[in-house]
């Protein structure tokens, strides 16, 4: 029988690319989504798709209870770290106390194994060049510290309740999926990637660079790029590994090595065979100089390699989701 996976946030970029894998390798999913910031158009047609609000206890208890899942992935939530110290209370709302509704319905239902999605942004400014997960945690902004309020959720929960969790602190997400089934879609976009695309494809007229004058090499910020597929593929693997081995764990998903920004904008320029048009801007309150991953501890765990860890490659199904899905 096949296992039965429920998605929160599978209208979205990550999730997306996750529940495609899992049908791709035979699993049973159902997602909820709001479909506030998720779309529809990327939900996998194999999948069942529950419009629904995370904590409406009424549906969800009824999709909990009726789906008898073997495990929950959390995607569902705010991402955007400017919004997030423009508007804290509302990030709290929906990171946390929404998420604290959802995952105690689930365990009440004794849905008892959950991934988590979390981030890289609990490290806050590391000390190290690469941060491992037992580092100092020092969020910096509202959104990371929404994660790491669910990261210590879960962590408690395990002490006086039968749960069995993983924690996943992504690095920064980028790429496509290479079949170019989903990709990230969003309106208000500040990934790196995702704007000097729409810069590269005349969606936008220029990138702005937020700040030149950091302690880096080339006075950009330095972040630790993994696709999306790879992340996808992480996902697989910890699915297999707690619904087998019951084992709560938390792992960074990145590939150990940084990029600048100007780094990033060189190879896409590279790839273009054309500048696209860049301007320095001021720095974005609460962002990070540099942020890169120790992965040791998955990679041994697993024994896993990434597959598509490749800047040009990143870049490349980035760039030609935005050319298929150019929603001017």
């Amino acid at each position: 029988m096949k296992d039965r996976i429920l998605i929160t946030g599978g209208a979205g970029y990550i999730g997306s690319h996750v529940a495609n894998l899992l049908i791709d390798q035979g699993y049973s999913v159902s997602i909820i989504d709001s479909l506030i910031t998720g779309h529809k158009e990327l939900v996998p047609n194999k999948s069942k798709l529950y419009i629904c609000d995370i904590a409406n206890k009424k549906s969800v208890s009824k999709i909990i209870k009726e789906g008898d899942f073997d495990l929950v992935m959390h995607f569902a939530g705010l991402i955007r770290v400017d919004e997030s110290v423009k508007e804290p209370e509302k990030y709290n709302d929906y990171n946390c106390e929404k998420t604290k509704i959802f995952l105690n319905m689930c365990f009440e239902a004794g849905l008892n194994k959950v991934i988590f999605s979390s981030t890289a942004s609990v490290y806050g400014n590391p000390k190290k060049d690469k941060v491992s997960e037992d580092d100092e945690l020092d969020p910096l902004n509202p959104y990371a510290l929404s994660k790491l309020k669910i990261e210590n959720f879960l962590i408690n929960k395990s002490k006086i309740l039968p749960i069995n969790y993983i924690i996943l602190r992504y690095f920064n997400v980028a790429g496509a999926d290479e079949k170019m089934r989903t990709g990230l879609i969003s309106k208000f976009a500040t990934h790196l990637i995702k704007v000097a695309c729409e810069v590269a494809i005349g969606k936008k007229s220029e990138l702005i660079i937020n700040g030149n004058d950091y302690d880096t090499h080339d006075g950009t910020p330095v972040r630790d790029y993994i696709h999306v597929s790879d992340l996808a593929d992480i996902h697989l693997l910890c699915a297999k590994d707690l619904i087998k081995n019951k084992k709560s764990n938390i792992f960074n998903c990145g590939y150990g090595q940084g990029f600048s920004v100007n780094q990033v904008v060189s190879t896409l320029n590279d790839i273009l065979k054309l500048k696209i048009s860049t301007k320095i801007g001021p720095r974005r309150e609460s962002d990070s100089k540099y942020v890169v991953s120790n992965s040791d501890k998955f990679q041994a765990y697993f024994s896993w390699k990434p597959k598509y860890n490749n800047l040009k490659y990143i870049l490349q199904t980035a760039l030609d989701w935005e050319k298929k899905n150019d929603y001017k």
